[in-house]
């Protein structure tokens, strides 16, 4: 059956036993566990480094390992669920990802520690794309948006709740805790899975024996994804293209992903069904997904990072101005998923990147050194806003024309691309902050010979001599006083950049909104029993 098929809406329809509300609530429980894992550990790792004995350098392969198996099993969960069954997965996933946090929290080495992680990476990664798929086998597609709201929640809140959670959770208990707190949520979620959880007609028809898997395929993924999540992890600390490790490292991600491609194009079963790509409006939401998970790490980072190291704040006060932010999220989502019912996905779309777009650019205009506490929390608000009118109906607009079949693999791709962006965004913070800091630097010391500097380090160093300091001491003083102005300064100014080029980025999304498909209104268009 093509991808591009259209079903009446009179055919008969599948529909769960259960209220679909119930089904969506409890995945999207699972769902929020296995997200907040991928930030949570964040503002842990001096502690983790400390009590393992770890540098901490080495401690960053606890994020690192978790995201690359995360990332490698994403796009595969189509077919994983075709092999195993929905249902089943599901519960694979919940009772090994909620095993593997337990080994996570009794860790005595790192070396433990990191295969605990990667066997958490690896059976979380299956839990977002199901739920997602879930929801849109259990909701017809005229209210898929309104679905769609609740697993927005998981994905878009919980990045931004973790540090505050995990730092507090560390601080208060221990950082073994914020594994452990995993365990009732999954004992829970496993119950409720059982009891409610049932797969639809079609996907009996897709079982899949063991023999289907592409060994090659898996072998490329593993590569590419492996390769593209080290170097994206090191790169500014081994100088990017200036290291021949980091070098190598992207050639081998490049020759995976794009053998990847051409071999899966070509196979009756592959692992990860890029012939998806054919869809035109699927196509544009991936590159959507990919700029939006880029978008959210970086706003995300950008935001308690500047306030921690140039303003002094804590990361208990940075966490609170992100929270303000998640409030919003929270209130506006379920509004957004209303929307969807009565307005072209396309056309919130190109809102929301609009929204996004203007937020961006009026912070690069109000952050500065002299921003309040009060003002930092209003633009993490302007940030946050655009979200819900960006995850919800992007995820809508990505599933219109395909066949209920492809619903498993959609949601992998579509999450896959989300993750690898959010690391793509990470780590095009750090690196633009790093170059731009020193760029702008260099510039304002260009003015340190002028006679109002000189005059300006005169002044202070008179006020300091007279507070007791000697001549020469209260001169140096003045020197480091204005110096570190300086740094700071250049360092704020690298921060404008930043959000000048996310602003850019998001404005260019505004146009591709519009050559995604329409979607039905009003109306079921529910798809059929195979």
């Amino acid at each position: 059956m093509s991808d591009e098929a259209t079903y009446s809406a009179e055919q008969t329809v599948w529909q769960p036993r259960v209220n679909p509300w119930i089904i969506g609530i409890v995945v999207a429980l699972a769902a929020f566990m296995e997200v907040l894992d991928t930030s949570i550990a964040n503002v842990a790792l001096p502690h983790i480094a400390g009590d393992l004995g770890a540098s901490n350098n080495e401690s960053t392969w606890v994020l690192t390992s978790y995201l690359v198996a995360n990332a490698i099993i994403l796009p595969t969960s189509g077919w994983l669920v075709s092999v195993f069954g929905r249902k089943r997965l599901f519960m694979i996933c919940i009772a090994f990802f909620t095993l593997s946090s337990l080994l996570c929290g009794i860790s005595s080495s790192l070396g433990f520690l990191l295969l605990a992680r990667i066997l958490q990476g690896a059976f979380g990664g299956g839990l977002q794309p199901m739920a997602q798929a879930v929801l849109a086998d259990s909701f017809p597609p005229a209210k898929r948006g309104l679905a769609f709201a609740l697993y927005g929640v998981t994905a878009v809140c919980a990045p931004a709740i973790g540090p505050t959670l995990g730092g507090w959770i560390t601080d208060s208990f221990s950082w073994r805790w914020i594994f452990f707190i995993n365990i009732p949520v999954g004992i829970l979620t496993l119950v409720l899975v059982y009891m409610l959880l049932e797969d639809p007609p079609y996907l009996k028809e897709l079982k899949r024996g063991l023999a289907s898997f592409d060994a090659i395929g898996f072998s490329l993924l593993v590569l590419g994804v492996g390769a593209l999540q080290i170097l994206l992890d090191k790169g500014q600390e081994d100088d990017w293209f200036g290291s021949r490790f980091i070098t190598t490292l992207v050639v081998v991600s490049a020759v995976s992903f794009i053998s990847l491609v051409i071999w899966e194009w070509h196979q009756r079963e592959p692992i990860v069904d890029v012939r998806l790509f054919k869809n035109f409006s699927f196509a544009i939401g991936n590159i959507m997904f990919l700029m939006l998970g880029i978008s959210l790490m970086a706003s995300t980072v950008l935001m308690p990072q500047f306030l921690q190291t140039l303003m002094g704040y804590t990361a208990q006060q940075a966490g609170m101005v992100l929270t303000s932010g998640a409030v919003v999220i929270l209130v506006t989502i379920p509004f957004i998923g209303k929307l969807t019912t009565m307005i072209q996905a396309r056309y919130l779309i190109a809102f929301g990147w609009i929204t996004m777009a203007a937020s961006l650019f009026i912070s690069c205009r109000e952050n500065s050194l002299a921003m309040s506490f009060n003002g930092a929390s209003w633009l993490r608000i302007l940030q946050s806003f655009p979200m819900g009118f960006l995850f919800i109906p992007i995820t809508l607009a990505g599933y219109v024309g395909l066949a209920p079949e492809n619903n498993n693999a959609a949601s992998g791709i579509m999450n896959f691309m989300r993750n690898i962006g959010q690391s793509i965004g990470t780590s095009t913070v750090t690196t633009l902050i790093a170059r731009r800091t020193q760029f702008h630097q260099a510039i304002l010391s260009e003015h340190t010979s002028s006679g109002h500097f000189q005059a300006t380090v005169a002044g202070l160093g008179s006020q300091l001599s007279s507070a007791g300091l000697g001549d020469h001491g209260a001169h140096r003083q003045a020197v480091a006083r204005l110096y570190y102005m300086l740094q700071s300064q250049a360092t704020a100014l690298s921060y404008v950049d930043v959000y000048w080029v996310l602003g850019i980025g998001s404005a260019v999304m505004v146009f591709l909104s519009f050559m995604m498909r329409k979607n039905e209104l009003g109306k079921s268009e529910s798809l059929p029993v195979h």
